[in-house]
This record gives structure tokens, sequence and C-alpha cells, in this order.
């Protein structure tokens, strides 16, 4: 406030704020976005309730209420459910399934020593992946726990995953997969005010994650007579600095320590549609119960006489406003009672098209096309592919994502395990950081995106190897999901056979 402000304001206090208001909203107009998004002064701005924190006060002070929200959409709304469930089948399907990449050069090896090693690898680490031992609670494996993993990571945000070491009789590693609900990584109850501890992530003064807090115990479930009790796990091995604990979760803010359900932003919406949709049914289901109303006339002279007491026996108890309707009822009324014709209008023609608007405002969200949303194909062949492969790009991030968060991490642990009990030989392997990196180079290939015209797809990968735009190694990856140098094995048995088979028609014929 300069100097005549102060004085018109001793003199008006109230023309003193008239100039103080009228300053402030100049300098709002004057400031760039303060025209358009920051307005406090436009109309259809007024209205705009907000807050904004950091990401504490915006994700992790609402991430119980999101979690069970997500899951209860999961679990009763169909759209909520299929998004999810094509998500998991579309970036990890059956499983992502190595293939091992050595650095064969930086280690001074032959092609085929490489592959021969290779081999090896991918042989031994199937024996444990292929197996439930390799889950803690040796019910599913190493497949089966990435769809298990993926899945609530979608529903909850994040997934903690612990790597203990249990030995097993017929099992010749030790190396187990235990995975932790979201839930029960929380602040200890003399820690929930520690400003270094985040949703029970320890962390030290710049930030860095020293250890994680894991309640014994589902914070929601019905347990009562269990104390409840935090073990502290340090995020890494203090002389080995080995991981400890993977922290499944994809952040979308700076100082971000838990993740967010894949379904948050469209929580409302997939709510308000599930009520939509079941409001309708259920109109609809009544309209299709048409009943038949028969009003009698004056009952007066037949019956009971005038003043003629009707035995206690013999007389019918009813609720006057209970009618029960059902598939062609016939419903008397009551004398002086009349049925009105009512058209319900069902099923609603306008239905199909609003629900389609909102699924597709619900997959630009999600970043799911409508179509593969809904799994309808209507369009012509190039608007399903062009959906198709906008699709496969989210795919791949998220596959991408989970290979190197989760499948890599573990293979890694795994592949340590085989080298250090002498099943696989990598000299050099706890010497030097660069020599095990080059031991532990991995693709992780899951389902192949499918064909909408394979004739045309299919020339088209044929032209793209022949000038080098790709490998048939890709290839065979891309279209069928497959391995080229397997495939070429095969073949090759294949067309022995073959030969063998028309070498023994021949003679046949000759004989006779």
């Amino acid at each position: 406030m300069n100097v005549l402000d102060r004085v018109v304001a001793a003199i008006s206090p109230q023309a003193g704020v008239r100039r103080a208001a009228a300053r402030k909203n100049m300098n709002i107009i004057n400031s760039g976005y303060g025209n358009y998004g920051a307005s406090h002064t436009k109309k259809s701005l007024l209205g705009w309730l907000y807050r904004g924190g950091s990401a504490t006060e915006d994700i992790e002070g609402n991430l119980s209420t999101l979690r069970q929200r997500s899951r209860d959409l999961y679990m009763g709304v169909p759209l909520a459910t299929g998004a999810l469930k094509t998500m998991r089948t579309n970036v990890v399907g059956s499983g992502l399934v190595l293939k091992s990449q050595v650095d064969y050069e930086y280690l001074r090896l032959t092609e085929e020593q490489a592959q021969k090693l290779e081999s090896e690898i991918e042989r031994e680490f199937a024996l444990w992946a292929e197996s439930d031992s390799c889950d803690i609670e040796r019910i599913d494996n190493f497949y089966e726990i990435q769809q298990l993993a993926f899945l609530n990571w979608l529903l909850s945000g994040d997934v903690i995953t612990l790597l203990p070491k249990t030995k097993r009789i017929n099992m010749p590693y030790d190396l187990r997969i235990r995975l932790i609900e979201s839930d029960r990584l929380c602040n200890p109850r003399d820690k929930e005010h520690d400003p270094n501890m985040i949703g029970g992530i320890e962390t030290n003064a710049a930030g860095e994650v020293m250890a994680y807090h894991i309640l014994n115990i589902h914070p929601l479930s019905n347990e009562f007579m269990k104390m409840e009790e935090w073990t502290r796990i340090k995020a890494f091995g203090e002389k080995t600095g080995r991981r400890n604990v993977l922290h499944i979760m994809n952040r979308e803010r700076i100082g971000q320590r838990r993740g967010i359900p894949f379904l948050a932003p469209v929580i409302e919406a997939l709510k308000q549609l599930g009520r939509y949709t079941e409001a309708e049914l259920v109109a609809a289901v009544v309209s299709g119960m048409f009943a038949v109303f028969i009003q009698k006339g004056d009952m007066s002279g037949e019956g009971a006489a005038l003043g003629e007491v009707v035995p206690e026996e013999e007389q019918v108890s009813y609720d006057q406003n209970d009618v029960e309707i059902g598939n062609g009822s016939i419903i008397d009324l009551e004398e002086g009672e009349t049925a009105n014709a009512v058209s319900p209008g069902r099923p609603n023609a306008n239905f199909d098209p609003f629900v389609i608007s909102i699924c597709r405002q619900i997959g630009a969200a999600l970043s799911i096309p409508y179509e593969l949303l809904v799994l309808n194909f209507t369009s012509s062949y190039s608007a399903s592919r062009g959906a198709l492969l906008e699709a496969w790009k989210n795919f791949r991030m998220y596959r991408t994502w989970l290979a190197r968060d989760f499948c890599q991490p573990i293979f890694e642990e795994w592949l340590a395990e085989a080298v250090a009990k002498g099943r696989i030989n990598a000299p050099g392997f706890f010497a030097d950081v660069a020599i095990r990196k080059a031991y532990s180079g991995a693709e992780w290939n899951g389902p192949a995106q499918g064909l909408l015209n394979p004739v045309q797809e299919v020339n088209a990968a044929e032209k793209r190897v022949l000038n080098g735009f790709s490998t048939r190694d890709r290839e065979a990856q891309e279209l069928t999901g497959s391995d080229f140098y397997k495939n070429i094995q095969s073949r090759k048995r294949e067309e022995k056979l073959m030969r063998e088979v028309q070498e023994i028609a021949e003679q046949q014929r000759e004989n006779n």
C-alpha cells in the first residue's frame, strides 16, 4: 500500500478497502495466466473450489479411501473390472518370459559360447520360475506372481515384494518371492507424525529410502485378537548392498512415496456410470412385467351381509400398499380404485449413446481406446488398427516398467544365487559390477499385439526385415510372441522329418 492509499484509508476506511481490492484485481488481470486459468474475476471460475498441497497432502492423505473405492469398483462395476483385466491381459498376459542377452563382447566370448551360456541360464531359470516353490506361499509360479503383482498394483497403486531365502526339497534354489498388499506398509503408531516417515517408508535427510515398516496384519481385517506389530526392513543390506525390498509403484509427483490406484482419476465417473446402468437395468426389468389390474364393482349385495361378523379365522390381513407384480400378474383392486396406464419408456433409447460418450472419456483418462475398453470393434480396419497401435504404446510402456522394476531385479537375485552355488559358470561375476551386469542382460517378452489383417501385416514385417528396419527375431516376437531361433531349430527338425517321410513314401511307390 503506497502513501496515497494509506491517506485515503485513514480518512475513509471503506474507500481504502475498495482501492485495495481494485488494485489487487488489476494485478491479477494484468499477470499473464491471471487472464485465463488463474483468474479470480471471471464468472466461469469464481465457483471453482480448490486447494493445492504437496504430494503428501494430495496423495498420501487420500490413499486409504482411493484403494478401498478402487477395489469396490473392481468387484461391482463391470467397466472397471474390464479396464483392469484388459491392462493385465495385454501387459502381462501369461507372464513375461526371460530371454537372456549376455554382453559377450565385453565378456570376450564368442557368439557360440554366448548362445550356449544364454541357453543354460534360461534353462536353469525355468527350473525355478516354472515351479510354485519360487512363491513363499507355494501357490503360484513366477509368471502367475507377475499377474497377481500387476493386478494389485492397478488396484492399490503399489505392491511390496520381499525376497527371503528358504530351503525346500527338490529345489536347488532358496530364493522366494513374497508379495505384501500395500495397506500393510504404514507408519507405526509412535511415528505417525515423524517428518522422515511417509506411508511407512523411512527416509533420511536427503530423501533416500532407508527402510520399510510393515504391519503384521492387514489394517482393514477383523483380526482383533492379534496385537499390532511393525517390522522394520532395511531397503538394502549394509554389507552386500542387496535389495531387500522391491517397491512396485509409478510416481507422478516429485516427493511422492506411495503409488496411486490406476482408477483414481475416474473413480467418480465409474461409480456414477455403474449406478446409472443399474437403475436402467431395474427399470427395464420392471417395465417387462406386464400386470393386469381388475377393478371390482359394488359387492355390497354379495358375500357377508351388512352387520354380519366374519369369523377371525376367515379374515385375510394384508398391507394395502404392498403390491407384488410379476410376469403376467393379475392384481385385484379395491372398490373405487383405478389402475392408470404408465409408460416407463424402457429400454431407454438414449442409454447406449450416453454410455458410449462417458466410456470414451474414461478410456482417454486411462489411455485405453474406447474400442478396447469395451471390446467392441465396429469401425473400419484402419480405425481399429489405429486404436490398437495407440493402446500398445501404453501397454509397452507399462510392460517395460514392470520388467525393469519387478522381473529384472528378481532375475538378478536368482542369477547371483545360481552363480554362487556353481550351477551357472560366470567367472568374475562377484568381482566386478560391470561383469555382473554383462551376465545379467535380459529381455522380457510378453504376449504379442495380435493381427487384424494377417496377410498385410506379415508382408509389412517381411519388408521391414529385408530393408534392415527390423530383425527376424523382433518380428517373430511382435507378430506371434515366439522366439526366432527356437522357431528355426523347430523348422530344421520338421524339415528333416519331412524329408525322411518323403523318402519312405518314394520307396513304397517304387516297390509297388
